[in-house]
């Protein structure tokens, strides 16, 4: 090996590492300064020690219990419920949850799957509640809810499912290069810097503008601030989320479960959202119990858009034998 050669070899592991320590650094800055406004401070809430990782929970108000679950997205949170879970909790015990992967809650390095989140629901409801509760879900959420009742049936008196993909949405399978992908995201220094990157703050922003709200000009600086801080709680370990939804590991199938589901199904349904109508008449092919309720001027979470709104139709449904 010549000198010209070794010279060009050490330039390379010396850009290399100053490379790495770079975004080393610019990693530890995300994380130091991502949770400064403490928007999401977990003082008032508790946590319920279970399995595979502390999950954070608040219960607030009396009566029949509601148990509210957020959609699962490493950037979302039980924050997702703050503008619409104090509205009912004059005539129901109001229980919100960050869940596993998200928020407050562990983050724990492992593969996240539907069953794992049907497991939590499960025990939760068991363990925490105690009793038979009605649920409300947002998005991909309701496939583990509509799992978890398909194996008890006495969990649940109502489920709510605010804007659920199509059924066949949930049948995707994983394959190498998801599993590459994967791996690579769940690296120590590359994957959490590729994970800022998903999670910047701008790109939240155009998230909340594209999918989440269909009046941009309603999205609050402190609802960005507060998806960005929960994205990073816990040295930006959502990654590890990410990676199992994104390798398609939280998929599976729940066809089976909704032609045969008999407790009170119901979907909200915003109408700004793309295939509305398309979506709603699969979940109706499958089983004609299941109805639907349709919201104008709202996308993906009218809890935060259109919280009265939203309260009329809730209300009305929870309201049903």
């Amino acid at each position: 090996m010549n000198k010209s050669m070794k010279k060009n070899i050490q330039h390379f592991f010396l850009f290399t590492a100053f490379a790495a320590g770079t975004i080393h650094l610019i990693n530890r800055f995300i994380d130091a300064t991502a949770g400064m406004k403490h928007i999401l401070d977990a003082d008032n809430g508790d946590y319920y020690d279970w399995k595979d990782g502390k999950i954070y929970y608040t219960k607030r108000g009396s009566g029949s219990p509601v148990l509210f679950i957020h959609d699962l997205n490493p950037i979302s949170s039980s924050y997702e419920w703050c503008r619409f879970a104090k509205r009912l909790e004059r005539n129901h015990t109001v229980y919100t949850l960050d869940l596993l992967g998200c928020g407050n809650s562990d983050k724990p390095y492992l593969t996240y799957t539907n069953y794992l989140y049907v497991q939590l629901i499960t025990d939760f409801v068991k363990n925490v509640i105690g009793e038979e509760t009605d649920v409300i879900s947002t998005g991909i959420s309701v496939s583990f809810v509509a799992l978890a009742d398909s194996i008890d049936h006495k969990l649940f008196k109502h489920i709510i499912a605010i804007n659920p993909p199509l059924p066949s949405s949930f049948c995707k399978m994983s394959g190498r290069h998801l599993f590459l992908k994967k791996k690579l995201l769940e690296l120590p220094i590359i994957g959490t810097f590729l994970y800022n990157i998903k999670t910047y703050e701008k790109n939240i922003q155009q998230v909340f503008h594209d999918n989440y709200f269909a009046r941009p000009h309603l999205v609050s600086s402190k609802m960005l601030d507060a998806y960005y801080e929960a994205a990073h709680i816990n040295h930006s370990h959502g990654k590890y989320l990410m990676a199992s939804i994104e390798g398609h590991y939280i998929d599976n199938s729940i066809v089976h479960v909704l032609k045969k589901i008999q407790t009170p199904f119901y979907i909200v349904e915003s109408r700004n959202m793309p295939n509305d109508v398309s979506i709603t008449n699969a979940y109706a092919k499958l089983n004609p119990s299941i109805e639907t309720v349709f919201l104008s001027n709202t996308k993906l979470l009218p809890q935060l858009e259109a919280p009265d709104k939203l309260l009329e139709i809730v209300t009305m449904l929870l309201q049903k034998m």
